[in-house]
């Protein structure tokens, strides 16, 4: 959902999350924005979801929990102050308990919402449940163990990742680099890994393919956005390397990338893990900025 323009001449009472502040800046998790013509003045608020149901993947790193993108439009006569509840069955939990702000008629708020699944959690179908006075809206939460998961080809998919250092200034998790979103969008809150160490090379980062696997691509997905381009932010030199027989193999490089995305193609070879060497980034602040890899 994207985030209004203008400011509304409203005062909002809205519980946002957002990562701490620096360069780039890290966006808010939550977003209004205007459907011209969705008011009816029926006084409804209604409860609305991205997906008609959320796959939840049991036994990854908790920093990289499951997320949907919920919200609530409003269908009043005029502006008013609007709730919707939220609801999950346990032991599954969820990031927030409500979600509230006053909104004018025709008026959408979204958020992100994340889901954890304790390790304990048995496999089945659990209940999510947005609740407004006028409606409730279900979404049912299908928790998979990975190696159950539908992984469209994509070998990385939700398996564990580690990484040379982390960033400490905002929320930039190694497991997000293989949780399935390539955006730069929720840059600083959770979707994407920033190193500790600036200016300072080679920084690593790998992921274990839970065994051996004909690999025979690594697609990497940088910090790309209007704002903050990879030309300046992303980045530039990479080696990618597969662990064969217990070694490292460099199998493809990367040099003088100015782009959002890179695909490397190479000869088949089966690996247990696939590791990307960072040498060099763009711009003057040279962190290793990843949001996703993919192995194919």
């Amino acid at each position: 959902m994207r985030h209004l323009a203008a400011a509304l001449a409203v005062a909002a009472a809205v519980t946002l999350t957002t990562a701490a502040a620096w360069d780039p800046e890290p966006p808010s998790t939550v977003s209004v924005k205007v459907r011209p013509g969705v008011s009816k003045g029926t006084g409804k608020l209604i409860p609305l979801a991205g997906a008609d149901r959320l796959v939840a993947p049991l036994g990854v790193d908790p920093a990289c929990p499951a997320k949907i993108e919920i919200g609530m439009r409003s269908d009043a006569k005029k502006a008013a102050y609007a709730t919707m509840n939220v609801e999950i069955d346990p032991p599954l939990t969820a990031s927030r308990s409500m979600l509230t702000s006053y909104l004018p008629p025709g008026y959408e708020l979204g958020a992100k919402l994340l889901v954890a699944v304790p390790p304990e959690t048995k496999e089945g179908s659990y209940g999510l449940r947005l609740r407004t006075p006028a409606q409730t809206l279900e979404v049912p939460v299908e928790v998979v163990p990975v190696d159950r998961l539908d992984n469209g080809g994509n070998l990385a998919l939700r398996r564990p990742v580690t990484a040379s250092s982390q960033h400490v200034n905002a929320n930039y998790p190694p497991c997000s680099v293989a949780d399935g979103d390539r955006s730069s969008n929720g840059w600083a809150g959770g979707n994407g890994w920033n190193d500790a160490t600036a200016r300072a090379w080679p920084d690593t980062l790998a992921v274990a393919l839970g065994g051996a696997k004909q690999v025979s691509r690594v697609d990497l997905y940088t910090l790309h956005t209007e704002r903050y381009p990879a030309a300046t932010f992303g980045l530039r030199d990479w080696d990618v390397q597969a662990q064969v027989n217990g070694q490292w193999q460099t199998v493809a490089q990367v040099r003088g990338n100015a782009a959002g995305s890179a695909r490397s193609d190479f000869a088949p070879v089966t690996a247990d893990a696939v590791r990307i060497i960072a040498l060099a980034s763009n711009g003057a602040n040279d962190y290793t900025r990843i949001i996703e890899v993919e192995v194919r």
